[in-house]
């Protein structure tokens, strides 16, 4: 499982002339850094564009996925099974799918090639994660905290900001974690949705080395090192709450 990840940093510090070598060297023998100063150059725009687009993700996922989540757990509306149901439905629904229909709306709208389209559109993968992972985690919330809250007058905006939404921080960290994952590895909204705009994504970038006559390995495999360091750093940090969140609501008291 590691070795893939293994060859990416061995590629990247690879001279061209030794790309085709047969058999391949199995370490850089004669390391360069000429694929970092590539990335360097040419791809901290995508990487900036990358940065928006998964952050401006997490946020619209956790503002419509946790308010929703609560109202399942809680607020216990009519038809919650079928909403439920739904949710899970349209997780199984293929992303080409889904940006086919995007395309056509944004075309009508004039969203294409834009940064805010592609956060709508990377958000409507996570949301529904996001609302089931809220669920499951706000219905083991005790009532008697809420039913104390609404005693002593505070509305239901107030108790989810105060309460609910504080005692949900693992759930908040796993859902905002896995939007990031989902709009950083993003490839098919992007190349549907965002190829040939002003502003593109990592995903992207690195689609763009690859060409008929110019295939700059250790560049793609540099910039695949500089991708991968903030979900790896992310996870690192947030492993102890994502493994929380995940399992929040499995087991009632």
């Amino acid at each position: 499982m590691l070795f893939p990840v293994y060859w990416m940093l061995t590629v990247s510090f690879t001279p061209e002339q030794d790309m085709r070598k047969s058999p391949p060297d199995l370490f850089p023998v004669h390391g360069t850094l000429d694929g970092y100063r590539a990335a360097l150059t040419e791809q901290l725009p995508y990487l900036g564009t990358s940065v928006v687009i998964a952050l401006g993700t997490v946020v619209l996922t956790v503002a419509l996925s946790a308010p929703a989540g609560f109202a399942l757990a809680k607020l216990r509306p009519r038809g919650a099974g079928v909403l439920n149901f739904l949710l899970l439905a349209a997780q199984m629904v293929p992303g080409i799918i889904m940006a086919m229909g995007f395309y056509a709306i944004y075309l009508d709208l004039g969203l294409l090639q834009s940064v805010p389209g592609l956060i709508v559109a990377d958000s409507t993968i996570a949301v529904p994660f996001g609302v089931l992972i809220f669920a499951a985690l706000m219905s083991s919330i005790p009532d008697e905290l809420l039913q104390a809250a609404k005693t002593d007058g505070a509305s239901r905006l107030r108790t989810f900001w105060s309460i609910v939404l504080p005692m949900s921080r693992n759930g908040v960290v796993t859902v905002s974690v896995f939007a990031f994952l989902w709009a950083w590895s993003d490839f098919v909204f992007a190349s549907t949705l965002d190829n040939g705009g002003a502003h593109e994504p990592i995903t992207l970038g690195i689609y763009h080395y690859i060409g008929n006559n110019n295939q700059q390995w250790n560049a793609i495999m540099a910039t695949a090192v500089f991708a991968s360091i903030p979900a790896a750093v992310i996870l690192v940090l947030a492993q102890r709450y994502v493994a929380a969140g995940v399992t929040a609501g499995a087991v009632k008291d």
